[in-house]
């Protein structure tokens, strides 16, 4: 096992061998397929092997990974030889060896054990848990971990997951480099452990939570194809206060090397997607329900669906006699008494606001003095996860209040509040919820919280406990919940009161609303909830994502996948097996055997960088195309958005280029030339309809612009908030659409705009122009080249490369090409504008030669 950490970050993230010597392995390796490796990574250790006589019988396989593994260890005090004894963990959500309900389908888990195991005891403890509950342990030294849980998970993301900022070392902590350092390592362990056990051709990985946020990026480095899930369990911030986190950008980046990233619900999903916005610059768009961001010819989808829980599991635990048991001592505690119990069930941190629902309870009891000696709120306390002076500041702060309303409101054989600190078995749990007429679940921050789906199907309960409670044969069932706004449960439980944890008078006003409710509408709210809850447990949300993973999965075959980048800012390119990068030599070559040539560029992102703020061109931009344009045998047009002002401006030096404005509706084929229309003059009187609406968004809209064109009118927001701008092309384009329907006009949105423009008008027909043009003139080329970069130009590559099977240029050299690595019709790509300008200084330098030989 790995058991010492990186002592260097930079070494780690590269994926270079580290400075200390693998340990023999000490896990079998099922790995049977071959898989491809990014030329970044070429440590033999860490390469997947094929070996093809091992190869099985394939069988779906889920390998589960955790911090935790769902296991409880526990050592054995007789001191036999086998030293530990082992079971599954009850309160696990990822124990899904029921959950599934599929015999074909595999589960193994990777993750840490809760209880330290010596290293001489690892390898036994290895063989017992892969046997036996296929379990993968992965062993971490002590200080190691503390830095990875309880330093840098615990002490900075937790906190900044859950809003909190870091505003001072007491207060969210300060950024630790160090403690990063050692998160990484941990991550890059845990790929270690899953390359032993992975067969990458087949499983299909699930990773879980914020402790393992750069996993993704080892995985995917090791395997370009593998197929990777991962699922957060907290909340994601808003961009606000994620962007104050130093390591932003790695962050975004691993979780991008998913192909699948599941949120419990929408508003954490779009905090996340507006980070890739903003950070990233990235766009997601929906198609047919689902949310994709497309990343280097990837598209990663985005899954929102809460969890649910263990239905069977809880069902069983109701079944039990030990349950009943304490149901009983519970109602004889209680219900006897004629006292009404209130149920709290949380961890001991922060963000849980125990001491907010006391301080609600206080106010309950001193509004309605009714119900002192009658109502009791049961707060059970679990241990808190993390360590530090926030949990004893909340301990503190806890046992305080308590001890304060019980001496306020208390008396002789009543508490009005009691609280739980020890550690309770689940089944004690469970009898609570049994007992319990209303459950409150305040929490100010919370990723999902499952405690009320626990309490909804405790409380519906079955025969054996309907008798124990005294109720009558097939009783309608009732519950009574209050639930924070601020918890990712809250959406699905449209039937609970929802409450402001913050607002202490409301929280009082709802539980006692709670109280008060009549008894038949306390049994609708339960049975809408139990509908819900029963159906969507933990195995309907486990399949449901695992679908999606194979949907999202199902095409890597038919893509070919490059790594590139260092350390954490590793990615892969999935493209077309035909698309490629298109070689100097190659296109030089086929230019200086050619005669008769057509150049078609684009201009702007093209020839200029998108994000220049001088758009107009260089001078050595000019002397380029004059150097082309000078070639008899070239016929060279720039194909352009711009309006034909602006381009005759630019361009005027140059005399024998060729140029088509506003996306080709004018063309000329030379500066001298006149201009000629590609369609039917246009009537623009539709102006007058669309620009007052584009007007208004532009108020509304700060950054934005509006450019008219003699045939064209577009909205700008490349200045704007990328966030609101998108948004708000959205509707632009929709209110655009709606009011221009019986218009001869088309609205596009693309990159920072929206387009309104004449139907018809496209750059794929200044191609077929000049293909015609010069096939007329008895100049059927053999050398066309077509070089563009976004949307607008795909009709240009398609008509070009539809030309090839045609009698066009039916033996032309045709060479389309986009700007970097993306999916186009283009069966080329160069990386940027500096390789574009640097190709045709290349091929303006052999005509240059040419005509030097000629003179």
């Amino acid at each position: 096992m790995v058991s010492k950490s990186y002592s260097n970050l930079l070494e780690l993230a590269s994926g270079e061998a580290p400075s200390f010597g693998f340990m023999d392995r000490r896990i079998p390796r099922i790995m049977t397929v071959a898989g491809l490796i990014s030329d970044v990574d070429d440590d033999p250790v860490e390469s997947v092997c094929s070996d093809p006589s091992s190869s099985t019988v394939h069988r779906d396989r889920i390998i589960m990974v955790a911090n935790q593994l769902p296991i409880r260890a526990q050592r054995k005090p007789d001191g036999s030889r086998n030293c530990w004894s082992f079971e599954w963990d009850e309160n696990s959500l990822l124990q899904l060896k029921d959950g599934l309900g599929d015999d074909d389908i595999e589960v193994i888990y990777v993750g840490c054990l809760k209880e330290d195991v010596h290293p001489s005891e690892q390898d036994e403890v290895s063989q017992i848990l892969l046997e036996t509950y296929k379990c993968v342990p992965t062993f971490l030294p002590p200080d190691q971990f503390t830095r990875y849980y309880h330093g840098f998970c615990k002490q900075q993301l937790w906190p900044l997951f859950h809003y909190m900022l870091p505003l001072s070392p007491e207060l969210g902590g300060r950024f630790n480099r160090s403690l990063w350092q050692a998160y990484v390592s941990v991550n890059k362990i845990f790929a270690d452990r899953i390359m032993e056990v992975i067969n990458p051709e087949d499983d299909y990985v699930w990773i879980h939570d914020y402790h393992l946020m750069v996993l993704p990026t080892f995985l995917r480095k090791r395997f370009n194809r593998v197929k990777l899930g991962f699922f957060l369990h907290s909340p994601f911030p808003s961009s606000e206060i994620y962007k104050t986190l130093p390591v932003r950008e790695e962050i975004l980046r691993a979780l991008l090397n998913s192909d699948l990233i599941g949120f419990h619900t929408f508003d954490y999903a779009r905090h996340f997607l507006s980070c890739c916005s903003r950070m990233l610059g990235l766009t997601y768009e929906s198609k047919r329900g689902y949310i994709g961001i497309e990343y280097y010819g990837r598209t990663v989808s985005i899954k929102i669906l809460p969890v649910g829980i263990h239905m069977g599991q809880l069902q069983s635990v109701l079944s039990q006699p030990k349950t009943e048991e304490k149901v009983c001592d519970l109602i004889r505690q209680f219900s006897d008494q004629g006292r009404t119990m209130l149920l709290g069930v949380d961890d001991m941190d922060i963000f849980k606001g125990i001491s907010l629902k006391l301080l609600a309870m206080e106010q309950l009891l001193t509004q309605h003095p009714e119900y002192q000696g009658k109502v009791v709120l049961v707060q059970i306390a679990n241990p808190a996860r993390g360590r530090g002076k926030d949990v004893k500041e909340v301990q503190a702060e806890t046992k305080a209040t308590v001890k304060r309303i019980n001496e306020t409101f208390g008396k002789s054989g009543y508490d009005p509040v009691i609280l739980i600190e020890e550690p309770l078995k689940f089944y004690e749990r469970v009898a609570y919820y049994v007992v319990a007429e209303c459950c409150l679940v305040t929490a100010v921050r919370d990723g999902m919280n499952l405690i009320p789906y626990e309490y909804i199907i405790s409380r519906q309960g079955n025969e054996s406990l309907d008798k124990v409670l005294g109720l009558a044969s097939a009783p309608k069932k009732k519950s009574m919940l209050v639930v924070s706004e601020f918890i990712g449960c809250s959406p699905s439980l449209s039937g609970a009161i929802r409450v402001n944890p913050w607002n202490i008078d409301a929280v009082a006003d709802a539980m006692d609303s709670a109280l008060e409710m009549a008894d038949s509408e306390k049994q609708l709210r339960h049975e809408k909830h139990y509908r819900y809850v029963s159906t969507h447990d933990v195995g309907y949300w486990a399949r449901s994502f695992l679908q999606d993973l194979e949907r999202t999965c199902s095409d890597h075959v038919r893509h070919r996948w490059w790594g590139i980048g260092f350390g954490l800012s590793f990615r892969v390119v999935a493209l077309d097996p035909n698309f490629k990068k298109l070689s100097m030599e190659h296109i030089v070559s086929a230019y200086k055997r050619t005669t008769t040539r057509a150049i078609l560029l684009d201009y702007d992102g093209t020839l200029m960088p998108q994000a220049s703020i001088d758009k107009s061109p260089s001078s050595k931009s000019i002397e380029i195309l004059n150097s082309l344009c000078r070639d008899k045998n070239n016929m060279v047009f720039l194909v352009s958005a711009r309006s034909r002002k602006t381009l005759s401006e630019w361009f005027s030096p140059c005399e024998n280029l060729g140029m088509a404005a506003e996306h080709g509706y004018f063309l000329r084929l030379k500066r001298d030339a006149e201009w000629e229309t590609q369609v039917a003059t246009t009537d623009c009187s539709w102006k007058q309809i669309a620009e007052p609406v584009m007007k208004l968004y532009t108020e509304t809209t700060d950054g934005s612009t509006i450019e008219d064109k003699e045939t064209a009118l577009v909205w700008c927001y490349e200045d704007a908030d990328p966030d609101f701008g998108s948004c708000q092309a959205k509707e632009l384009l929709d209110h655009l659409e709606s009011v221009l329907a019986n218009e001869p006009v088309s609205v596009k949105s693309g990159q920072n705009n929206v387009e309104v423009k004449p139907q018809g008008v496209n750059k794929g027909l200044v191609a077929k122009r000049l293909l015609s043009a010069m096939q007329e003139k008895g100049m059927s080329p053999d050398f066309v080249l077509c070089i563009g970069d976004d949307r607008s130009d795909e009709d240009m590559f398609e008509v070009i490369t539809s030309s090839m099977a045609s009698s066009i240029v039916p033996r032309a050299e045709v060479f389309a090409c986009t700007v970097c690595q993306k999916p186009s019709k283009a069966k080329y790509y160069l990386d940027d504008t500096a390789e574009i300008v640097r190709l045709l200084q290349g091929l303006a330098c052999v005509s240059d030669s040419e005509h030097k030989v000629l003179c």
